[in-house]
């Protein structure tokens, strides 16, 4: 097994998400862990459709309900196990998905 340890699963709320600084092939990136069901879904904290952070505040990305991903820019909506974009002004465009695993009570991105 390998992968860079991200953190531990219950740093990410249960129906929610938190965000995170990594290093990825030398350079920073900016990236967001949601938490839905026991799964975890890690994408790069960038909207595809002008290229800013999605969070409205540091690590919060989901809508009211905690249903979907929101872009605070322009209230996007992302599909939190695809990242597919389904309303707003980049709709059918993709967040950058990141693999990732969840081993012995920790997130590993691969």
């Amino acid at each position: 097994m390998s992968g860079t340890k991200l953190c531990a699963i219950d740093d990410i709320p249960e129906n929610g998400s938190a965000g995170f600084l990594v290093e990825m092939n030398g350079k920073n990136v900016h990236i967001m862990a949601i938490r839905k069901e026991g799964e975890v879904y890690i994408y790069e904290n960038e909207c595809p459709h002008i290229g800013v952070p999605l969070d409205f505040r540091p690590g919060e990305f989901l809508d009211a309900d905690n249903e979907y991903i929101m872009c605070s820019t322009h209230g996007a909506l992302f599909v939190i196990e695809t990242g597919e974009c389904i309303d707003g002004p980049c709709f059918g465009d993709h967040l950058i998905q990141i693999n990732a695993e969840v081993r012995d009570g920790s997130v590993y991105l691969a």
